[in-house]
């Protein structure tokens, strides 16, 4: 996949806004390798304070403990780049909000840190929502480290719209 550029991520981010705002409902991100990229795309959108709530940035495990409620078991039994850090990150985003949806970020974007297990590319996210919707999933990304960013907001973004619409409907 190309990396899309910021334009995308921004009229993705736009239709975002519009479904939370059209539902009454209201995002919360959390992000560890994306570095608040996707809380940016969100809040570049005019208006967006009726639908996004906050943005967590836990780039450290501590951070990921002290901000979200991560534990610190499931960071030392599982990593920080697991599908149950996305999952705990996306959870602590809504308890410590007052948003209806989630999204979590969480990955190795190089050029170093990646391992045989866990190369670089490697991004986990999180999803939660109302009904207590949860999902998981792991993309493995290639380019360089911003693309690899890049990549990782869209695709984001992109699921969440997915998913919230397909619920919302």
């Amino acid at each position: 996949m190309n990396a899309p550029d910021q334009s995308q991520l921004e009229a993705l981010a736009a239709q975002v806004g519009a479904l939370m705002l059209a539902n009454g409902q209201r995002l919360a991100t959390a992000e560890s390798c994306t570095g608040g990229w996707v809380a940016q795309c969100l809040t570049a959108v005019a208006g967006s304070s009726d639908w996004f709530d906050r943005g967590f940035v836990t780039y450290s495990n501590a951070a990921k403990v002290d901000m979200l409620g991560v534990p610190a078991e499931t960071l030392a039994a599982h990593g920080a780049v697991s599908e149950a850090t996305a999952a705990a990150m996306a959870d602590g985003a809504l308890c410590h909000s007052v948003a209806d949806w989630a999204l979590s970020i969480s990955g190795i974007a190089g050029p170093t840190g990646g391992s045989p297990e866990k190369p670089v590319g490697t991004v986990c996210f999180g999803w939660a929502g109302p009904d207590e919707f949860r999902r998981v999933e792991t993309r493995r990304f290639s380019g360089s480290r911003e693309e690899i960013r890049r990549q990782s907001v869209h695709h984001a973004l992109n699921k969440l719209l997915t998913i919230a619409a397909s619920r919302l409907a």
